[in-house]
Order: structure tokens, then C-alpha cells, then sequence
């Protein structure tokens, strides 16, 4: 993983700031509230709409003065707009994220992450906040799946948000995420919970590779963009790529030496669904040209960029792939943090 690293400079942008994360009690918008509160900023509220992940939060964080739960839904947007009174910066991370659950309520999908992010924007616009971030994923680029469409309407909408706004210095910009590895759903739960039952570890097929980012890099990611986003405009980590199969046999390797097992799990070729992409791509054909290399990051904006970037560096099939000493090392560390 890339270890992005938070400088004082990015720090200071929230200090005595009033913060509202939406899903901030998800994988990611949990980090990032742990990352906030090192920021040292007037106020947190985190927006979600499942009590019990307010009571799992409490255990892990603590009790803090500075974190307000708000029990509310996204596609209520009265309740948005209550969640947002003197709120200065905005991450917006609740979606319906998982690709499966998504196919099977496609309403339930655009509902939350179209909508929801629709009543978010336009009641961030009404209050005045500074900064709107909103969390997207490498599915939105030419989507296949009910989430990847979502995503990518909910990208729009962020990137002309500004346009809707009196308050000209209001700027609105999109995270694009690979897999979070780690997080709730990720592969490598699923892999997890696979292993832990003595099952076989289901492979759609041999040749999927994913890009992967670690939950930390999320969440600090996020905050960089705060302190850096000029308006309408996508920015995405560089991130390693893997085999979904190789993931699967070094967590056996893994799994099988730390629990000093005999026998473990083997692996077993499902089969691809229709929505599923064999590789993912950061970036579209059609965004390359605006695509400007930041450092550890990319930059889609509305300019052309002055160096073309390489498309083989933006596809999991061909991007650099995760040395297999390192991904061992990921998954050492993860068997023994991850919290689902």
C-alpha cells in the first residue's frame, strides 16, 4: 500500500472546523473519524442510518465530546438538511456498496446512492458548506453493474454541484477508490469468513485482477483532497494491483502458518456474473486526457493534461502489480486487526 501520510499543513484545514461524515460509521468513514479527530476540529457529526454500528463506533473510538451520532437516512432529505446545520466541510461516504446487493434492488440502490447523494448536495448548497467530498469507486468508470451506474451518476452530480451554488467558493470534488481491502464486504472478508468455516475459497475466474488500497490510505486520502480539491474535480490514489487468485492462495498460505493447520481450504473457480468486470480501470478512455499525474495520486479535471498518462498504468490487468512479500506482510497484518 501506498502509506499516504497526513502533514500538519492538511491537518490545519479542519482544525475548528465543524465536520459532517455521512456513513461514518462504515470501514471507512469509521477511519476517517479516527483521522479527524488528530485534526483536532471543533465538531464531528456522523450521519448513519443503523443505531447498532453507532453502538460497535462507541466501542472502538470511545467516548469523545467532539463525535455527534445522528440517527438519519440519506434519502430523507428534511433529515439531511437538520444533519447539516453549521457544518463546515462535508465527506460523504453512506452508500449501498456491495455489488451483489446492489443488482438484487436496483431502486434501493439509485434511492440511496443517486438520490441520497442528490438531497446531500443540494442541502450542503443551501447551509453554505466550504468543501463537499464524495466517495466513489473505480466501477464507476464505463459501469457494468447497478453500483458502478449509481456511482457514476452520483459522480456527476458532485462535479456540476458547484454550478447550482450562489457561493462561488464552494468546492466539490470525488474520491475514486479501488477495493478497500479489509473492509466490510471486501474480498478479503469474504475470503476470511471462507477460510474460518474450512470452505473453499471461491474464485470467479483465474484472470481477475482488482486494484487495492489499504482502509488507512482511504481515509487519509480523503482529508489530502480536502486540503487540496479546487472544484469539479475526480482524484484517485495509485494503487498496486492483484490477481484474485493469488490474493486467495497467499491468504490460505497465510491462514494455514498462523494457525499451524495440517489441511486448509483450497480453492474453487465459480463463475464469472454478468455484471463482473474482469479488470478494472481507473480512469475512462475519454478522461486520459485530463488526467494529470499528481504525485501519489491522479487528477481528472476540466483541462487537458500537459503529459499524457499511459493507460496500461490505470488497468488492473497491466498496472504494477503488489510484490507477493508485501501482500503476504498486508495479509499477516489484517488477519490479526480486521474488525468486521
Amino acid at each position: 500500500m501506498f502509506m499516504l501520510k497526513i502533514s500538519g499543513k492538511i491537518k490545519n484545514v479542519y482544525k475548528n472546523k465543524n465536520i459532517l461524515v455521512t456513513g461514518g460509521t462504515g470501514s471507512i468513514g469509521l477511519a476517517l473519524v479516527k483521522q479527524l479527530i488528530s485534526c483536532k476540529p471543533k465538531s464531528i457529526k456522523v450521519l448513519t442510518n443503523d443505531e447498532n454500528s453507532i453502538f460497535d463506533s462507541g466501542k472502538i473510538i470511545g467516548q469523545n465530546k467532539l463525535i455527534k451520532y445522528i440517527v438519519g437516512d440519506i434519502r430523507d432529505k428534511e433529515r439531511c438538511q437538520l444533519a447539516l446545520r453549521n457544518v463546515d466541510i462535508v465527506f460523504h461516504a453512506a452508500a449501498m456498496k456491495h455489488i451483489d446487493i446492489c443488482e438484487e434492488n436496483p431502486f434501493d440502490a439509485v434511492k440511496t446512492n443517486v438520490i441520497g447523494t442528490s438531497n446531500m448536495l443540494e442541502a450542503s448548497i443551501l447551509v453554505g458548506v466550504s468543501k463537499f467530498v464524495f466517495i466513489s469507486t473505480d466501477k464507476a468508470t464505463n459501469p457494468t453493474s447497478t453500483l458502478g451506474a449509481s456511482k457514476l451518476l452520483a459522480e456527476r452530480l458532485t462535479l456540476v454541484a458547484g454550478t447550482y451554488s450562489e457561493n462561488q467558493k464552494m468546492i466539490f470534488s470525488v474520491a475514486r477508490f479501488g477495493n478497500v481491502i479489509g473492509s466490510r464486504g471486501s474480498i478479503f472478508q469474504i475470503f476470511h469468513q471462507q477460510l474460518r468455516k474450512n470452505l473453499p475459497l471461491t474464485v470467479t475466474d483465474s484472470r481477475m485482477t482488482r486494484f487495492i488500497m489499504s482502509i488507512s490510505d482511504a481515509a487519509s486520502m480523503i482529508l489530502k483532497i480536502g486540503h487540496i480539491a479546487k472544484d469539479s474535480e475526480i482524484f484517485i490514489l495509485k494503487m498496486s494491483t492483484v490477481k484474485i487468485e493469488d490474493l486467495a492462495k497467499t491468504m490460505i498460505q497465510v491462514y494455514k502458518k498462523k494457525n499451524k493447520l495440517a489441511k486448509c481450504s483450497k480453492i474453487k473457480i465459480s463463475k464469472v456474473r454478468g455484471y463482473e468486470r474482469f479488470h478494472e480501470f481507473l480512469v475512462t478512455n475519454d478522461e486520459i486526457r485530463f488526467c494529470h499525474d499528481i504525485g501519489d495520486m491522479y487528477k481528472i479535471t476540466k483541462k487537458p493534461a500537459k503529459h499524457n498518462i499511459s493507460l496500461k498504468a490505470v488497468n488492473s490487468a497491466t498496472a504494477t502489480r503488489i510484490p507477493k512479500n508485501k501482500l503476504r506482510r498486508v495479509i499477516n497484518e489484517l488477519f490479526d486487526e480486521v474488525v468486521y
